[in-house]
């Protein structure tokens, strides 16, 4: 797909001077985990931003001027808390958890963030004058609103939110707190038989003389679908109509929730996801044509693979990207698994190279500084060049495919100096080979195509050896994110087990 876009790009640039420059949109957009997208227009510019739960830094802005590609700028925060459950210990973890749909708004100036946290059972409002820098300005509502939409006008500040029945709830206009004395009522029914979901990822407008509020249901027997209610009051009543369902891209999964916005132009569009398995949930780009008011997404109602865009095309994604790990500072790319122990990872204790330092862990999912990236569909290769002459006993170091349901590739030093290569699933480990020398090579090749990923690695960096696992990758709810390639180490003999340097990470997709 990145092929296909790129070949479309760059005829259009060759074309440029022939008429209308446009850019051609093939869905799904990047291909990856970028769910509960929500997206506002500035100008020219596009922003969406994205839930990533657990991972740190969190709520990732991106941005594009063609609506097609897009890269990541800013980050809203670094960390939720500095609490027992981002720094992994005593047990507490935010698997499933953390940040989830994040509502974005511009207004007189300013951007704001509002979203829940499910571990805190809170509500999050970050605010920032610039959106391509991170961490941002925050307050805290101590009050959770489930998949909120944010609504600012007339110096106002209102939520609808919840799972199932929909409510709305008035903020102070600084969104710092619930407005005493202010709207705080039911505002729309929505009965949950006959459906498996229901009145959820909430996103609220108010377009013209008419309040918007769209939301995703998922009928039994059916997909997941998007619903438009309306009204010419804030408090309704609201009318409803479907305005898109249909199974997509040879997949029995709607699409659905997500945003709508407009072009300079007046063009009208959304981006809504899709639950594509293993690689996670994944963003498409839906043309909207109004009908007697009411926006109805892509080809009437049905989503849509392919068209072009009015707009001139901006350059490739960078959501995901390979790493020589030359800059003192972390691409954007990355991101951690929860809270980062800052002091035991490194890009300048060796220039070149990502050294992460073993800290206490008894096993994967614990262990802190795991360095993640998103996969790539339809299939992409995951690759990394690791030197294990600073690791000590009782070290474990490698390259993991992250979900629940895992598997990886690691090196593992015994307590007589051994370093042996293992390869993990929560089935259980087993060991390939021993490594004589300094660096191995290890790999992941992603198949989305059946949710499959094979093992490999290398002595030499040439000749590989398959480890004969294959791991049936499943997208589970216990994490709630699509898989990702994990660079890890850590250590289950205390604090002396050394570090890894990871001297290059590779991600080629196919």
């Amino acid at each position: 797909m990145r092929f296909v876009h790129a070949l479309a790009a760059a005829c259009l640039l060759m074309l440029s001077g022939c008429g209308e420059r446009v850019t051609h949109c093939v869905n799904p957009l990047t291909y990856t985990d970028i769910p509960d997208n929500d997206v506002i227009r500035v100008g020219d510019d596009y922003y969406m931003v994205s839930t990533t739960m657990y991972f740190c830094p969190g709520a990732p802005v991106m941005h594009s001027r063609d609506l097609v590609h897009w890269r990541i700028v800013s980050y809203i925060y670094d960390f939720l808390e500095d609490d027992d459950v981002y720094n992994l210990r005593n047990g507490r973890n935010a698997y499933g958890k953390g940040q989830w749909a994040t509502t974005l708004r511009y207004h007189d100036g300013e951007f704001y963030a509002l979203f829940i946290a499910n571990d805190q059972g809170k509500t999050y409002v970050y605010h920032s004058p610039d959106i391509t820098a991170s961490n941002w300005e925050r307050k805290v509502i101590d009050r959770p609103f489930h998949d909120a939409g944010l609504l600012l006008e007339d110096g106002r500040a209102y939520v609808v939110w919840g799972n199932g029945n929909l409510r709305l709830t008035e903020l102070e206009p600084d969104l710092s707190a619930v407005k005493q004395g202010g709207l705080d009522t039911l505002l729309i029914e929505c009965p949950r038989q006959g459906y498996m979901l229901r009145g959820e990822g909430a996103h609220f407008y108010h377009i013209g003389d008419w309040y918007y509020v769209l939301e995703i249901d998922w009928p039994r027997g059916g997909v997941r679908t998007e619903t438009c209610w309306r009204s010419r009051n804030l408090t309704g009543p609201y009318e409803s109509r479907v305005i898109l369902q249909g199974s997509f891209d040879g997949r029995q999964d709607g699409v659905a929730q997500g945003a709508i916005f407009d072009t300079p132009a007046g063009d009208w569009y959304s981006v809504m996801f899709q639950d594509h398995g293993a690689v996670g949930r994944i963003p498409t780009l839906q043309r909207v044509t109004w009908d007697d008011g009411w926006p109805m997404l892509g080809d009437n109602s049905t989503p849509e693979k392919e068209f072009d865009v009015p707009l001139a095309p901006y350059g490739e994604d960078r959501v995901w990207a390979s790493d020589e790990f030359d800059s003192p500072a972390l691409d954007l790319v990355w991101q951690w698994n929860h809270k980062p122990l800052d002091g035991a990872w490194s890009l300048e204790e060796r220039p070149g190279f990502m050294r992460i330092h073993a800290t206490p862990a008894t096993a994967l999912f614990d262990a802190r500084n795991t360095l993640t990236q998103r996969t790539v569909g339809p299939a992409c290769e995951s690759s990394v060049k690791l030197d294990v002459s600073g690791l000590k006993a009782g070290a474990h170091a490698g390259l993991a495919a992250f979900q629940s349901h895992f598997g990886a590739l690691e090196a593992e030093v015994g307590a007589d100096g051994e370093i042996r290569i293992m390869q993990l699933s929560r089935e259980g480990s087993r060991q390939l080979g021993t490594l004589a020398g300094k660096e191995v090579w290890f790999k992941i090749k992603y198949d989305f195509s059946d949710d499959s990923a094979r093992f490999l690695w290398s002595a030499d960096g040439e000749s590989w050896e398959d480890s004969g696992f294959v791991l049936g990758m499943r997208y589970t709810l216990d994490f709630f994110t699509g898989y990702r390639s994990a660079l890890y180490c850590y250590g289950t003999e205390g604090q002396e087990c050394g570090f890894a340097d990871f001297d290059w990470f590779r991600q080629i997709v196919s």
